[in-house]
């Protein structure tokens, strides 16, 4: 193992950076705040001759994710990065690359849904296309941000699905901390050259189609064919972040989730993304005062880590899950989704609460506040921060 120095970068420059090492063959983008100074800084260095990625200024995100598709059909590594509505701008395009099993990566900065118009962080748009058949990833700080890179392009290519990491906006992507940027040698040791399976790739000298018509009577086994598939890729992802620790040195969580002082909680907050460094922060203060509170962190919302999340959870009498999302009509999309996978399965209290919408902040007194709440009567999502 080769021990990095660490730096204090930008969060947007450190994806950037990494991305540079990993080596794409083609990055496409099209500028979004808060995902500008990604792509800013991955075409300075393709100027200055730092990078040797084809960059292809694109004219709309949907452009951009049809670039990357058509790269990545000729069977190289691919970049873009995009948020918001640049997202759901793409969606068609998202649907295609994982319908035709495409090892695209891309990087969500992510940032609230219009309208109205508002260019602070929640993550409603990554979580409005969990349904796409990506692999969606999710860090709490830069440094898991960078490691989710390298992660998911091993992902992406050795399962053939595309594969999404999202990083807060603002929040980390124009925030400095201190990181480490593994080396070339070092990411190559773990990632090597991407080599797609054998006719799988557009060729001119041996001709095929990707993603052409399918009648009623194949369409359904191809789709679960991506649903089984997508599914079982818990496993490898498991796998990867213990292979990960034995290149760098360290891993995030188990690759699926990550406990924090769960084993003998009474109250069980569940979250995702940067707002578990502050929960992280409140649960030890809380346990200083004797209260009994953990943190189950969601790494991985697609695949659903639903087993890993049932025995997490199995022992606490409260659970608190806190979206930085809201399903309209409904209720926060990931406390809906713990609630499916522990129907049946958990006696505890499960209650949603909506917090941080459209970059309102989250306050350690709130955290604590949602502590108080989830042990009260009432069990529909509270929106926190009003």
């Amino acid at each position: 193992m080769i021990k990095n120095k660490k730096q204090i970068l930008e969060g947007s420059h450190a994806v950037a950076e990494i991305v540079r090492r990993i080596k794409p063959a083609v990055v496409s983008a099209y500028p979004i705040t808060p995902q500008t100074h990604i792509v800013e800084d991955l075409e300075k260095m393709k100027a200055e001759g730092l990078a040797d990625f084809e960059y292809v200024r694109a004219e709309s995100e949907f452009a951009a994710a049809s670039i990357v598709l058509g790269a990545s059909a000729t069977g190289v590594r691919t970049y873009t990065a995009t948020c918001s509505q640049g997202l759901l701008l793409m969606t068609e395009v998202l649907f295609n690359i994982a319908g035709m099993r495409l090892p695209v990566v891309l990087t969500c900065a992510n940032r609230a849904l219009s309208a109205p118009i508002n260019i602070w962080n929640d993550q409603q748009d990554s979580v409005t296309i969990r349904d796409a058949g990506w692999i969606q990833l999710y860090g709490e700080t830069n440094q898991e941000i960078i490691d989710l890179h390298i992660l998911a392009y091993k992902l992406a290519e050795s399962l053939q699905l595309p594969a999404m990491v999202n990083m807060d906006g603002f929040v980390l992507t124009h925030t400095y901390e201190p990181v480490e940027i593994p080396n070339e040698n070092l990411i190559k040791k773990y990632l090597p050259k991407y080599a797609p399976p054998k006719n799988t790739i557009l060729d001119v000298n041996n001709p095929r189609s990707l993603g052409t018509f399918a009648a009623p009577d194949r369409y359904m086994e191809i789709r679960q064919e991506l649903f089984d598939d997508l599914s079982a890729s818990a496993k490898e992802i498991k796998k990867q972040n213990s292979e990960f620790k034995k290149v760098f040195g360290r891993q995030i969580g188990n690759g699926l989730v990550e406990e924090y002082k769960t084993k003998d909680a009474e109250i069980i907050l569940v979250a995702m993304g940067s707002v578990c460094g502050t929960i992280k922060e409140v649960i030890d203060e809380l346990r200083v005062a004797g209260k009994k509170v953990g943190l189950l962190k969601i790494i991985s919302f697609r695949p659903f880590p639903a087993d890993e999340i049932i025995a997490a959870l199995n022992k606490a009498r409260y659970i608190a899950v806190i979206d930085k999302s809201i399903s309209i009509g409904a209720e926060g999309i990931l406390a809906s989704e713990v609630k499916r996978a522990g129907y049946n399965k958990l006696r505890s209290k499960i209650q949603g609460f909506a917090v941080g919408l459209g970059g309102r902040d989250v306050s350690k007194e709130m955290i604590a506040d949602i502590v108080n709440k989830v042990k009260g009567k009432e069990n529909k999502v509270q929106f926190i921060g009003k």
